[in-house]
């Protein structure tokens, strides 16, 4: 049985195999089949009364949004398994634009959890955590004081880091707009800005990944790409290790990923794919090489005007009803 212990650092990265699933569309039946299968695969367990926190990617509210934001069908799926296994759930995320409550509404994840006993969270609480390379960040309460984290991302191209998958998925652990002060500041210096991302792994919760790829975006991202029938699900305890499985699938040289190699320079557990099981499906089996991806990656930054304009939106969201 897998059982989840905190870390002390993100060397001690658990080197439990990796679940990768075809699944052709987000019928509800299917989806929960699926999210079965992959936790049986794992051998994936957690206690009863555990405090879990679902984190999906809600980017922001928006023309794109239903594409940029985990399918809200997906994150039922997740939330009905935990519950079923009598774990105390919330859902939550901090978009860089808008509120959790916000976008989750917009995209149709209050819909699809309606009925559930889950929680919906705002991350208003902060805490300031010091990194290992000096950084010292807000991140949000609710994501370091649970007893498990659950990492939900969608499979997407990204303009900035070419793919965003588990591992920068975590940077929603950040409050909303230190995510854009963060990406201003350091948006000339990418090393910099993996280092940070990848430093987050040694002060976060034990948890898993799950991957929602069952419609990907590519070309462009994280919210203005086309859609990509990947029809895929995917999961792991260890980040580093789905994202390298991922790339592997999309048919993109890990070399090209900043992640990737920020995380093999550190030595993480998972940056060499020869090391991974596969209980269910190898990458070379559910490989989809005409995944489009950003020719080079853009400048880290956030318009100035966008910036204000959200911290506008983040307070009115608060002194209102």
């Amino acid at each position: 049985m897998t059982t989840a212990g905190r870390r002390d650092g993100a060397a001690s990265l658990p080197l439990q195999p990796v679940a990768l699933l075809p699944c052709p569309d987000y019928g509800p039946e299917r989806l929960q089949g699926a999210v079965a299968r992959l936790m049986a695969a794992l051998d994936f367990r957690v206690a009863p009364g555990s405090r879990v926190l679902l984190k999906p990617n809600l980017v922001a509210a928006g023309r794109r949004l239903g594409l940029a934001c985990t399918n809200p069908d997906f994150v039922a799926a997740v939330a009905s398994w935990f519950l079923a296994q009598g774990a105390r759930v919330a859902v939550g995320d901090s978009p860089a634009f808008g509120s959790a409550r916000g976008v989750m509404a917009k995209c149709g994840m209050t819909a699809a959890l309606a009925g559930l006993p889950v929680e919906l969270v705002n991350f208003d609480r902060v805490r300031p955590v010091r990194l290992a390379h000096g950084f010292t960040v807000g991140m949000v309460s609710a994501a370091l004081e649970c007893d498990l984290l659950v990492n939900l991302p969608r499979i997407k191209a990204h303009g900035q880091t070419l793919v965003s998958l588990a591992v920068k998925n975590y940077f929603g652990t950040v409050k909303g707009f230190r995510k854009a002060l963060i990406h201003n500041r350091y948006g000339q210096e990418p090393e910099i800005f993996a280092r940070l991302l990848v430093d987050l792994l040694a002060v976060l919760p034990p948890g898993i990944s799950l991957a929602d790829g069952v419609v990907a975006m590519h070309r462009n991202g994280p919210t203005s790409g086309e859609p990509f029938p990947l029809g895929l699900v995917a999961a792991a305890r260890n980040p580093v290790a789905l994202d390298n499985a991922l790339l592997a699938v999309l048919g993109i040289d890990p070399a090209r990923s900043l992640l990737w190699r920020e995380c093999a320079r550190r030595g993480l557990p998972g940056t060499d794919l020869a090391e991974r099981a596969f209980p269910l499906s190898a990458p070379a089996t559910v490989a989809r090489p005409d995944f489009k991806v950003p020719t080079e990656a853009a400048p880290l930054t956030f318009n100035l005007w966008r910036l204000c304009r959200g911290g506008l939106k983040r307070l009115s969201h608060r002194l209102l009803p």
